[in-house]
């Protein structure tokens, strides 16, 4: 895998030695900056040292997160429950899960790719004890993977230095600091991936920010008034807007908002926006006072011109969606920690979810409250209080309709049901706002 110096290094130096006379001996001093470093295999070079003082663990993939973070599964000795969130030493890759950075999705890929095919994953500490990171929250760990037995075990963080997919992060202050050093001088010389002179394919260029809704969630004031895109799935679609989540499997939980279309999309612009269909959102992030919440608006689709960036668009049809089940005293008192640029931001669960779709189970109808006022759009709307457990939650129906007659308070008070609704604000509390008779189960 060696690459020969390059071919005009090797004539510089013939042309030095050829202006001296002969016999006389000349002594050329050429530093590491000077010279191209070899294209050379440091992640296959580097030997794993299963007898060496540090700890170590075999483990499986719970879930890839992006370029430098991944869960695994590791004994119960390790982590109580089973799951050891890691941090890659000495590397630092493209954001690809909050702000979307140039080459941040390669490295994630880069990643999973690697640890997916493995028959062996093994992380290791970098002394004798497991060390957390700066949130508290995750491990700081070498990641060792092999293709196959008869393979031997590669460094995953220097592999990813080496291929100018991670700036470095403390690289020589650890156990491989010299191979750290010499992978990163290594993708310099060579110019790959972020040391490259050329645009990331994968990158989106247009005047939008990249981001995920997780990122819009936890920093919602900092997008106020930009415009942005984001990929997500359509799950419920009413009054002119339309209600989309995104999955984040570091929290293991969705991100959703409210993304108002208005009466300006077209047709096929409409079509995009089916429910259970993946798309790609591009609008202005603003904070919609009468509803007392952040939405996107201003979208766009210009059929003639498909391939403009900054057009909506349709990535997938047909997406199974899946309400998060929970509790009134879940959304009353939990609590998601979300990693922002290494620090934590606590959220309320209910904070967390808004904006996605729910279920509860299980909860009594205690009170109702009907929009009597016939010249409303609003009438037959009802408001329900329930309760389970001793912990409340308000339902928010439209009017409800069944074989064509209004459903009424007599319909649901008194009844067990279960509702499947998107999770939304009024004064301050939590209510699931429910679109259909279908969404309600009355026991």
């Amino acid at each position: 895998m060696n690459r020969l110096l390059p071919l005009f290094l090797i004539l510089i130096l013939l042309s030095s030695c050829a202006t001296k006379s002969p016999g006389e001996k000349e002594v050329v001093e050429v530093s590491m900056d000077q010279v191209a470093v070899l294209d050379e295999d440091l992640a296959g070079m580097l030997k794993f040292n299963e007898n060496s003082d540090t700890v170590k663990a075999e483990v499986t993939v719970k879930s890839f997160i992006d370029g430098d973070t991944t869960h695994f599964f590791v004994p119960t000795s390790i982590s109580e429950d089973g799951v050891l969130k890691a941090r890659f030493l000495a590397v630092n890759t493209p954001e690809s899960t909050g702000k979307i950075e140039e080459w941040g999705k390669k490295a994630s890929e880069f990643t999973a790719s690697k640890l997916s095919s493995a028959s062996s994953i093994i992380i290791e500490s970098d002394d004798g004890t497991w060390n957390l990171d700066s949130t508290g929250s995750r491990y700081l760990v070498w990641i060792w993977y092999r293709s196959g037995e008869d393979q031997d075990y590669r460094c995953l963080n220097l592999e990813l230095l080496e291929e100018g997919l991670a700036l470095p992060s403390s690289s020589a202050n650890n156990r491989y600091g010299s191979w750290c050093q010499r992978a990163i001088q290594e993708a310099k010389s060579l110019g790959l991936n972020i040391y490259s002179k050329e645009k990331d394919p994968d990158f989106f260029y247009g005047d939008a920010l990249e981001v995920t809704l997780k990122e819009l969630r936890t920093n919602p004031s900092f997008y106020d008034g930009k415009k942005v895109a984001f990929d997500c799935i359509v799950t419920r679609n009413w009054n002119n807007s339309v209600y989309v989540e995104a999955y984040d499997e570091e929290t293991e939980s969705s991100f959703g908002i409210t993304v108002y279309y208005g009466y300006s999309l077209s047709g096929s612009g409409l079509e995009i926006l089916q429910v259970g269909n993946r798309v790609r959102i591009v609008g202005t992030m603003q904070y919609y006072a009468a509803g007392d919440s952040y939405q996107i608006s201003g979208l766009k689709y210009r059929e003639m011109k498909k391939d403009d960036p900054g057009n909506i668009r349709l990535l997938e049809k047909g997406v199974e969606i899946l309400p998060r089940v929970v509790t009134p005293e879940n959304l009353n008192k939990g609590v998601v920690e979300v990693i922002v640029e290494d620090d934590i931001v606590p959220l309320t669960l209910s904070d967390a979810l808004l904006g996605t779709l729910v279920e509860i189970r299980g909860i009594s109808v205690d009170e109702v409250y009907v929009t009597t006022k016939e010249e409303s759009s609003s009438f037959g709307a009802m408001t329900m209080t329930c309760t389970k457990d001793g912990e409340s939650i308000q339902i928010r129906t439209l009017p409800l309709y069944e074989d064509g007659e209004l459903l009424t308070e007599r319909d649901f008070l008194g009844f067990v049901i279960d509702v499947t609704g998107v999770l939304d604000t009024y004064e301050g509390k939590s209510q699931i706002r429910v679109f259909s008779i279908d969404d309600i189960t009355v026991y």
